[in-house]
């Protein structure tokens, strides 16, 4: 196997690492399913091809793709997956997919245009998927975006994290339909998992998982109590809030 295409992380759990600023993408290999968790950018596609070649695999052999949200380096390369293969995202991810919502795919921050996505199955919160080996479950964890998932295979203990976070703390930011409350909340829930090994969508794999999942929650409030500090800047300007519910007021002046 060449680890510069794909390495093997747990028991049956693969990664490709991600190119050119595409999140990395995994395949969780059982006896009755074949799941890959991202698809990665759709110019990285032929990354994907080759290395599940070097398992063995193609496209073909995949049952299932678990989208983890809807940003473009996540999800680009489902559109290329052959017909066969069943995608899967969170309901609100999924709307947002099928809809092709340029400001959420966040396409122009990688100049690409979407293809047309078909979500064949909408997760929830507890959904599972059993590969034979590997019991699959779904984490609702919105903050980053309001459709974003985090997947935990129960025998590895390992939590598929994507962009929620990362090693040492990182957060992927609080991006069109996020906020931070939300966000903290997801991750003071992920807390509560017993997780062994963090496999994030961008950087190195970790271990150190409370550590890094503390780290997120100090940062984000953080950047709440800064973000109160803006808001009271506002409220002190004549273009604050104060201004604009005046202006909304005199409009009804007959």
């Amino acid at each position: 196997m060449n680890p510069k295409l794909i390495r093997e992380v747990a028991s049956g759990i693969f990664q490709i690492l991600g190119r050119n600023r595409a999140a990395h993408t995994y395949i969780i290999k059982g006896s009755r399913r074949i799941v890959m968790v991202d698809s990665g950018l759709p110019t990285t596609f032929d990354i994907t091809q080759s290395a599940l070649a070097e398992l063995g695999l193609s496209t073909n052999d995949i049952d299932l793709v678990l989208l983890t949200h809807e940003h473009i380096d996540h999800a680009g390369g489902a559109p290329l997956m052959p017909k066969s293969c069943l995608i899967a995202a969170h309901r609100l991810a999924a709307n947002k997919l099928a809809l092709k919502d340029e400001f959420a795919l966040m396409n122009q921050a990688f100049a690409l245009n979407t293809d047309h996505f078909e979500i064949d199955v909408c997760l929830e919160q507890g959904s599972i998927i059993d590969t034979g080996e590997h019991q699959i479950e779904v984490i609702h964890t919105p903050g980053h975006c309001s459709g974003a998932i985090c997947v935990y295979e129960h025998s590895n203990r390992v939590m598929f994290s994507a962009d929620t976070i990362m090693a040492k703390g990182i957060v992927g930011g609080v991006l069109g339909s996020g906020n931070i409350s939300d966000y903290i909340n997801s991750l003071r829930r992920l807390r509560t998992w017993n997780t062994e090994l963090l496999l994030p969508g961008h950087g190195v794999n970790c271990t150190d998982v409370t550590p890094s999942i503390d780290a997120g929650i100090l940062q984000l409030e953080t950047l709440l109590r800064d973000s109160r500090e803006v808001f009271n800047a506002m409220k002190n300007s004549d273009h604050g809030f104060d201004s604009v519910v005046r202006s909304l007021r005199e409009l009804n002046v007959r």
